[in-house]
Parts: structure tokens; C-alpha cells; sequence
């Protein structure tokens, strides 16, 4: 063959001599041992991940598992099964603090209550009885046990969802709802019992009642706690909350006399991006808000008017329809605005000027012109709940209304 790459040199003797270059092949042995432990590596490598992702997939099945069996003994610790027999039941009775409000049957608050035996107050809407809960071992607890009798027509789903939605509300001046019974057409809701009943027997004291009066600095703690609860409902919580029945019995007190909030049966949940809703007229006359009557959205604006007219009783320590006193003096709201107007508020407090209580003036208007400006007709008029507190609590200056009826002069 022709030789490529040479080159002729000229050797000893001056006889020519050729060089050629070569190139051949390394060890053909050191390629194959290379080429062999690379594959090796590769099939190791394989190795390794099949068995990391079987791993991986029988941590993720254990895992999987374990969450389904956790939230199966949850629920079996929270709720009943109402296909068991009622001797098994027996003495299971009491509520899973983390996940309110339980759900319990009819049978087992009759049993709670005695047969609803001892009846604590009773509103538009049902009547409360004094219960407890408890066994097997388990320190009994007192409830308030509220029996709706005015059933709204929801559906069972609806009511659920809204019930259990309140139940994760966990605030200082809201009562908290531990359970609901929802059979057919029984609706009963489960409270915390509150030792010192509602604000409504302090403020609507009879002749014959021995219990004490609340004096004026109370009396405003206590309009500040109730502020304070309704705001979380509308802005803190998720979803927000319309109470739709604010109201002196509805706000209970306990040992301390901290004001709570309670009574959800009617609640109505806002969506996420929602800020009205049509309804049902629910509540009660006197503290309702004008929009019901209109067949109209309700907003949050409709718990701003029943605070103003709880807040007016609160001031006055009388209901805002009275027929017992003179006639201009009848209609609350009217003969408040009408004092405010004329600059005489010292006739919202004569029990106070009799008994030598001091009354700051200012903190009186100030309270009487929110009141006012809460109970106006048109619901964009009304501040919110947020700028409530902040007008009750000094830190917003709180400009002259006008009157809460647009029609008056």
C-alpha cells in the first residue's frame, strides 16, 4: 500500500532512509474494560432510582393512610352515628373542643336539658334551656341549649356549612357555638352557658328585680364590646358574617360581666368576593334595619343599624318602643335625636342625676352620635363597624348627623 504521511531523511553514509508516522489504535483490552464500567455505573445508577422512587411511593400510600385513618377517628370523636343503637350512645355525650360545633341529636339534648326542662329566656325566634354535657368519665359541662321554633326554609347542606362556619369563630366577645342538632325540621344550637344571663335583664331592669343597675362606665365598656365582636364578624373572620339579629337578649354576660355576642342561628355567611346578599326577612322588629322591609341586598350595614338601636337602649336603659312614658318620648330614636338636637341629653340619664352618678358629657354625645349615625335610613350613610369602634373609642372624630328618618324635617 502507499505509505502517507512519511518523509525521506537522509541517513548514514548519505544513503536515504525513510520515517513514517503511524497511527494506531491504544490497548483495544483498557476501551472495552472502560466501556463495561460505564455501563455498570449506568445500570447502578438505574438501580438506585427505581428503588429511591419505590421508596418514595410507599412513604407517600403511609402517608396517605395515615391522614385518611386521622381524619376518620376525628370525625368518629366529633360526631354520631345516628345508625347506632341509643344504648351505645349512651353517655358519649360532649363536644371535641378543636372541632366545633359538634353535632348531636335530638335524643341526646333532651337528655342534656332534661327534657327541656329548665328554660333560661325566650326570644322571637325559640326558646334557651339550661343543660349539661358530659360522660364516661368526663367532668359535666354546663350549655345553653337554644331550640329554634321559626325555622328559616334552608336547606340542610346550607345550614351545616354556615353552623360550622360560625363554630371556627373563636373570639372574646362572641359566645361560643358548640354544637348543632339538625333533624327534619329541628334546628337546636349548643352555647356556652353564661352565668350572668343577658344584657337585655340589666338594661330592661323591672320594679320588682333586685338585680343590680349597671352603672354609666360599664354600661359603655359594654357598647364597646359589643362593637368590638360584630366587627370581627364583618372584617376578621372568614368567610364574614352577618349576625342579622343584634339584640340586647342576644348579648350575653359572663362571670365578669364581659359582653358575648350569640344567637347564630340566623347568620348569613358572605362569599369571598361578596358584599350583599339576598335573603329571607330574619331577625326581629325593632332592631331590624329599613332594607328588610324594601326586599333589598342585605349588607353588613344591616347589623350596623341593629347595634345603633341596641346602643341607644344601652344609653337610656329602655327599649325603643315604649308605650309607659310620655308620648313624645314613645319612639326612642325619635326622642333622643329630638334631645340631641335641642341640646338637653342630660334627659336621657335621670336615674344617674338621682343617684349623683357621674356622667362625662362628652363621652355621652359622643356615644348618642353614633348611635345616630348608625341607625340612618339609607345604608351607605351608616359607618362601618370599623369606623364605629374607632368613634366610640375617641380616636375619630365623629361629625354632627342628621336625622335618622330622611322624611323628618
Amino acid at each position: 500500500m502507499p505509505l502517507r504521511y512519511g518523509k525521506a531523511v537522509n541517513g548514514p553514509l548519505n544513503k536515504p532512509s525513510y520515517v513514517t508516522l503511524i497511527k494506531v489504535k491504544s490497548s483495544c483490552n483498557s476501551v472495552e474494560v472502560t466501556g463495561t464500567a460505564t455501563k455498570a455505573a449506568e445500570r447502578h445508577h438505574l438501580v438506585f432510582l427505581f428503588v429511591g422512587g419505590a421508596l418514595a411511593a410507599v412513604a407517600a400510600v403511609a402517608l396517605g393512610v395515615a391522614v385518611v385513618l386521622h381524619m376518620y377517628k376525628r370525625r368518629r370523636r366529633c360526631s354520631y352515628n345516628y345508625t347506632r343503637s341509643p344504648r351505645s350512645r349512651k353517655g358519649s355525650l360532649g363536644p371535641t373542643e378543636e372541632i366545633s360545633p359538634q353535632l348531636f341529636s335530638y335524643d341526646q339534648l333532651r337528655r342534656a336539658t332534661d327534657g327541656f326542662k329548665e328554660e333560661l329566656g325566650r326570644g322571637s325566634f325559640g326558646a334557651v334551656y339550661k343543660g349539661a354535657i358530659g360522660g364516661n368519665g368526663e367532668t359535666r359541662r354546663l350549655v345553653a341549649v337554644k331550640r329554634l321554633e321559626k325555622v328559616i326554609e334552608e336547606g340542610e347542606r346550607e345550614f351545616l356549612t354556615e353552623m360550622r362556619s360560625i363554630g371556627r369563630t373563636h373570639h372574646r366577645n362572641l359566645v361560643r357555638l358548640l354544637g348543632v342538632c339538625h333533624e327534619g325540621q329541628t334546628r337546636l344550637l349548643v352555647y356556652e352557658y353564661m352565668s350572668n344571663g343577658s344584657l337585655a335583664s340589666f338594661i330592661f331592669k323591672k320594679v320588682d328585680d333586685d338585680r343590680p343597675r349597671l352603672r354609666w362606665n360599664e354600661r359603655v365598656r359594654i357598647a364597646v364590646d359589643v362593637a368590638r365582636g360584630i366587627l370581627y364578624l364583618h372584617q376578621d373572620c372568614e368567610p364574614h358574617i352577618i349576625h342579622c339579629d343584634i339584640k340586647p337578649q342576644n348579648i350575653l354576660m359572663d362571670a365578669s360581666r364581659t359582653a358575648k355576642i350569640c344567637d347564630f342561628g340566623l347568620a348569613k355567611l358572605l362569599g369571598p368576593d361578596q358584599t350583599r346578599t339576598f335573603t329571607a326577612v330574619r331577625g326581629t322588629r325593632g332592631y331590624l334595619a329599613p332594607e328588610w322591609y324594601k326586599n333589598a341586598p342585605i349588607s353588613v350595614k344591616a347589623d350596623v343599624y341593629s347595634f345603633g338601636m341596641v346602643l341607644l337602649e344601652t344609653i337610656c336603659c329602655r327599649k325603643n318602643l315604649d308605650v309607659d312614658v310620655p308620648d313624645e318620648e314613645m319612639i326612642l330614636s325619635e326622642w333622643v335625636y329630638r334631645c340631641f338636637r335641642e341640646g338637653q341629653l342630660s334627659k336621657l340619664l335621670k336615674e344617674e342625676e338621682e343617684d349623683g352618678e357621674e356622667v362625662e358629657k362628652r363621652v355621652l354625645e359622643r356615644m348618642v352620635k353614633v348611635a345616630l349615625w348608625c341607625i340612618q335610613e339609607e345604608p351607605a350613610l351608616r359607618p362601618t363597624m370599623k369606623m364605629v369602634m374607632a368613634m366610640l373609642e375617641g380616636n375619630l372624630e365623629t361629625p354632627i348627623p342628621p336625622p335618622p328618618d330622611s322624611r323628618e324635617s
